[in-house]
């Protein structure tokens, strides 16, 4: 089975920084793509930064280009994300993302983890 597991989420006030940690465990053959979500209270799930395997650049949403970073250590398949000068409108629940494929098969499958909480204080 595959497991994804977040780390990192915490209280912080505005402009502060935290890094969040996702390891993908396993049955693994390839990540295709590792990312993250997040949903705050009342609203719908929105994509917060994706990170293609193979591709230059990485994808973020238009609210978090130049706050947050995306990263990867193919080696350990690890994801972060860095969010620094962080606002209250960033206060959800951050979920790691993975699409992948296991051994001796030919789909890809997408993979959620648990949820990490963030809090935002004024």
């Amino acid at each position: 089975q595959v497991h994804l597991a977040e780390s990192g989420g915490g209280l912080v006030q505005a402009g502060g920084s935290l890094r969040l940690s996702c390891l993908a465990t396993g049955r693994i053959a390839s990540i295709k793509i590792m990312g993250w979500y997040r949903q705050a209270p009342g609203k719908q799930r929105e994509l917060v930064a994706r990170s293609t395997t193979g591709s230059v650049t990485n994808d973020y949403a238009d609210s978090v280009k130049g706050r947050f970073t995306i990263s990867r250590d193919y080696a350990k398949d690890i994801v972060y994300l860095q969010m620094d000068n962080l606002q209250p409108e960033d206060t959800a629940v951050y979920y790691c993302y993975a699409n992948l494929r296991a051994p001796d098969y030919s789909e890809w499958n997408d993979y959620w983890g648990q949820g990490t909480r963030v809090t935002v204080s004024s």
